[in-house]
């Protein structure tokens, strides 16, 4: 899947990732209304709008991206329902032709991690028959609990051919709380990518590692020293937009020829028509919107990358 990923970025010219992370509030009142006329305000309801709104979020952008990132809270606040939702998403945007990095940051030991790893990214058994059941062709892992959390996804990942983005330096505020702690002479973040640089080396595709790395767009400087260290681990770059990063912060998360890194970019484009730049549109065209945002952020990325070179 790296390689998959990697062509498509080159085939795209857009090394972007739109993270589908619908909250009630971006969704339009046309859209809730008519689920809520349906299904009543019920947790089926909401599943519903956020499954519309999905869809046409996917059908305005999908030919201009590689990849996209739902973030799996987003679906089990609406317990069942969100999840046949999120399972349905995932479905849709295969049929597309994205690719699908399942943001579900799991993180645990043993048994446990081995059925996270199973239930996103392999397949389990019933019986005499295999199913996969989200199916996502990457997903995100908390490290925190070391080698024994980590190495049940790899296990996984190197039998399905997917892969893995591992949380180093995350671009939320507070990161720095723990992330940042010097042990040893170095910063925490620094170390777990050294880690992400070993566990790399057990499961390589062509050009690089099936396991990346998620680094904040917010920490420039820090990404430039993590890009030095993981030379051959992909970065998955969330913070793009709303959270303040741009292109211009994102020029050394790449290597020289542009490639190695993917940046993610959620209500910023998901949201965008509640952005004064983007309300021309209004709320009943969001998805041209989300389109017009994808294509600001393509030229504002290809134009750092640009100059950087």
């Amino acid at each position: 899947m790296i390689q998959k990923l990697t062509e498509k970025i080159k085939k795209t010219h857009a090394p972007i990732c739109v993270g589908l992370d619908p909250m009630l509030g971006y969704i339009p009142e046309h859209i809730k209304r008519a689920a809520y006329a349906e299904y009543g305000e019920t947790l089926e309801g909401a599943a519903e709008a956020v499954w519309q709104y999905n869809r046409a979020i996917v059908d305005a952008v999908y030919d201009l991206i590689p990849s996209v990132k739902p973030q799996i809270a987003m679906y089990e606040q609406f317990g069942i329902p969100g999840l046949m939702v999120f399972k349905r998403t995932v479905d849709y945007c295969h049929k597309k032709g994205l690719l699908v990095i399942g943001d579900v940051k799991r993180g645990d030991i043993g048994s446990t991690s081995a059925a996270y790893a199973a239930g996103h990214l392999g397949r389990v058994t019933v019986g005499t028959k295999e199913y996969a059941v989200f199916d996502e062709d990457f997903a995100t892992v908390n490290p925190y609990l070391g080698t024994d959390g980590v190495k049940p996804f790899i296990d996984v990942c190197r039998q399905e051919k997917k892969g893995i983005f591992v949380l180093v330096k995350t671009s939320n505020p507070s990161s720095g709380e723990f992330q940042d702690r010097v042990t040893d002479g170095r910063p925490l973040y620094e170390w777990v990518g050294e880690k992400v640089k070993e566990w790399g080396e057990s499961h390589m595709g062509d050009t690089y590692s099936y396991v990346g790395a998620v680094v904040g767009a917010t920490y420039p400087q820090m990404g430039k020293v993590l890009r030095k260290i993981m030379p051959k681990s992909f970065i998955l770059v969330p913070g793009y937009g709303a959270q303040g990063g741009k292109g211009a912060d994102l020029v050394h998360f790449f290597d020289e020829d542009g490639l190695g890194a993917i940046v993610n970019s959620s209500r910023g484009i998901i949201a965008a028509y509640k952005q004064e730049k983007y309300e021309r549109f209004g709320e009943a065209h969001f998805a041209d919107a989300a389109r017009a945002a994808v294509e600001d952020m393509i030229t504002d990325i290809d134009g750092a990358l640009k100059a950087a070179n």
